[in-house]
């Protein structure tokens, strides 16, 4: 979002909100704080009076002296910016109403102004208020551990409106975004490190925020690790598996090119996987994901493949998987898949690649295929290049996973800027690469995420493909996978000979977010790290499953979207639970259709089947009522332990989504009181 030094030069505060929005500064943006934080982030970056935080000029200082204990006061406004916008009674934080005026004031003063300190006070303003506005949008994204009586309610339309456009902002998303920020670099001195909670994108790039339910009710992000089975199939990769298309090859350019499609003779062997994972639950108790590289599932094998996860207890899928032409393309799309077991359905969540492959002649080499593409054109993957979007998946323990494929790990574009300002727990890339070697690409890519905003990677390419790429004067490796985390570093993870996958479990822990404008660090994010793997020999026998042809999978009962927002409303239910148990019926009134707030953030109200699943949480939260009294968590668990089996689908989905978010608050709290205890034994 960078402007020109002519740019710079002609614009005012108001003018360059006006270009950059298509709307003047109002007082209007105070009822919603995400678009005051959109509208001092770009003043601020515009300007580059952010670096003021960081070093500010001879004749000042930051944080100001004029706002008393300023780190503690604007994370104070900000709790009370987001109770005020929940209800808009009362007046305003007084430090959100004196910053405002100056920043209202100063509207028509040049950015050159800005840039120089010559208008210091206005730049305190919009640092200040920059900091209340980040501090208002804590947990509109992942939800946090609120420890009050306010802004649940808040925090839930602020999910819903993230589910609905992608967007924490009014704001239009042809114009910009604000995005939840998820983690926060360690150092640095970019406009990112000022805030810990949002971050604002340019237009370019659609994000969409997927809420799914986790591994199990009640668990928390450290109350045990995440088991991943890796699965580097195919594990033979034959040269016919690469096929030019017919009639693509363009002979009349001064540089021949062609196009060519993965298409493996072998059919994705069910039984081998099922055989697979009886051996990885010899190892441990339960294998949480299951990850395979990219292109190595056809769009028709998803559905068996996860029937057979299902019988085994495994609750995520992700997959590189071959799509189909669509009716409008000659070509089919590359992408990842993302399948969760939700209740008795999977979710599915699709995340296309956006960059083809290309094979020149050292590839070719490299990779042996000169029998079936000719070493002198350069050929193209025949996939369709799709609009640039990024899917986020937050899972129920608070775990945020992003999928890409591929060369979309190396590209520096709009995508990569997403994923820096977001900051995913962890970025899993299924590879149809070579091995993955800390001295190759993928660890050079993965530094980078590791290092800034300390996100894990995991990057998986075929043991096929790792056993074909042999250039010349290096020796074959099996090294299939790579794993890279703030804490640890670099893992190389090879298959040994004979073995099938690979079990790799990660365990998960606090982590700290920060922000360079003088707030003090807090340890509310959350991260992987401490990697243990195991080579994993398929058994001799299945577990004894039938194999019958899979049936069709269920139909969702929800899609992503609703179930998104059915998980918001459920978390904010949890909380009112906790902290505000006689004001659970107003915010469930909030979920439902017809609510007047939808109106005024812009967005639709929800569909009669979501309608219905918020009733039903409804139905439940009353039945723990005991005489006049508010409902209890622990009477509402109770209450849900009593559905019956034969109990409509749906009912069984809503009561699942507040059973686990009740719980997992529940398992944070106490996994923070119990750490509590262990800081006070230490210095006793």
């Amino acid at each position: 979002m960078a402007a020109t030094p002519t740019e710079i030069d002609a614009s005012t505060v108001g003018s360059l909100w006006q270009n950059v929005t298509g709307s003047g500064i109002d007082d209007e943006l105070l009822e919603w704080p995400p678009d005051v934080l959109a509208l001092t982030e770009v003043i601020l970056e515009r300007s580059s009076a952010y670096r003021f935080a960081l070093s500010p000029p001879r004749e000042h200082e930051w944080p100001p002296s004029g706002v008393p204990g300023w780190a503690d006061a604007v994370v104070d406004a900000g709790r009370c910016w987001s109770a005020w916008a929940e209800v808009r009674e009362g007046p305003l934080p007084e430090l959100v109403h004196l910053e405002w005026r100056v920043i209202r004031d100063g509207e028509d003063v040049l950015l050159t102004d800005l840039t120089e300190a010559n208008e210091w006070r206005l730049c305190e303003a919009l640092l200040t208020l920059h900091a209340i506005a980040d501090e208002a949008c804590a947990g509109l994204g992942v939800a946090l551990d609120a420890s009050d009586r306010v802004g649940f309610v808040y925090r839930a339309r602020g999910r819903e409106m993230l589910a609905m456009t992608g967007s924490l902002t009014r704001i239009s998303v042809d114009r910009l975004r604000v995005l939840p920020r998820l983690r926060t670099p360690p150092n640095g001195t970019s406009m990112r490190a000022l805030s810990r909670y949002a971050s604002i994108q340019r237009p370019g790039v659609d994000v969409r925020w997927n809420k799914v339910l986790g591994r199990r009710p009640g668990g928390a992000p450290r109350d045990k690790g995440v088991n991943r089975l890796l699965l580097p199939w195919p594990l033979r990769v034959r040269e016919s598996d690469f096929r030019p298309l017919p009639g693509s090859v363009d002979g009349l350019s001064s540089e021949a090119y062609g196009f060519f499609e993965f298409a493996p003779t072998e059919r994705l062997d069910l039984d081998l996987v099922d055989r697979v994972l009886v051996a990885a639950r010899d190892e441990v108790d339960q294998v949480d994901v299951v990850v395979l590289p990219e292109s190595a599932v056809a769009d028709d094998e998803i559905d068996g493949l996860e029937a057979v996860l299902g019988e085994h207890g495994v609750f995520g899928l992700i997959t590189g998987v071959r799509g189909r032409p669509k009716a409008a393309s000659k070509f089919a799309r590359n992408g990842v898949h993302v399948g969760v077991a939700t209740g008795d359905y999977w979710v599915h969540i699709r995340q296309d690649k956006h960059h083809r492959w290309t094979l020149d002649q050292g590839q070719i080499d490299q990779y042996h295929l000169g029998g079936a593409l000719h070493p002198h054109v350069r050929w193209w993957e025949a996939i369709d290049v799709p609009e640039r979007s990024v899917q986020i998946v937050e899972v129920g323990e608070g775990a945020t996973v992003v999928s890409l494929v591929c060369e979309d790990l190396a590209q520096i574009d709009d995508v990569a800027d997403v994923l820096r300002s977001v900051g995913p727990m962890i970025l899993v890339t299924p590879l149809l690469d070579g091995p993955q070697l800390s001295s190759r690409w993928t660890a050079r890519y993965a530094s980078v995420l590791a290092d800034d905003p300390g996100s894990s990677v995991l990057a998986l390419t075929s043991y096929g493909m790792a056993r074909r790429s042999r250039p010349s004067g290096h020796t074959v490796s099996s090294v299939i996978a790579l794993w890279k985390d703030p804490v640890r570093g670099v893992r190389e993870i090879p298959l040994e000979p004979d073995a099938h996958g690979v079990l790799v479990s990660a365990s998960a822990d606090r982590a700290t977010r920060r922000s360079s404008d003088g707030r003090r660090p807090v340890q509310n994010g959350s991260e992987f790290f401490d990697v243990s793997v195991y080579q994993v020999h398929a058994a001799s026998t299945g577990s004894g499953r039938q194999k019958s042809p899979a049936s069709p999978a269920s139909q969702p009962l929800l899609e992503v979207k609703e179930l998104t927002i059915l998980i918001a409303w459920a978390e904010a239910l949890a909380e009112a639970l906790a902290f505000a148990p006689e004001r659970v019926e107003a915010v469930s009134a909030e979920a439902h259709a017809g609510a007047l707030w939808r109106a005024e953030l812009g967005i639709q109200g929800p569909s009669s089947r979501l309608d219905q699943a918020v009733g039903l949480v409804d139905e439940v939260i009353r039945a723990a009522k005991i005489a006049d009294a508010a409902p209890a968590p622990d009477a509402v668990l109770a209450a849900i332990a009593k559905g019956r089996p034969s109990e409509p689908r749906l009912a069984r989905l809503a009561h699942l989504a507040l059973r686990a978010a009740i719980e997992q608050r529940q398992a944070r709290r106490a996994a923070d009181r119990t750490a509590g205890m262990n800081s006070i034994n230490m210095f006793a």
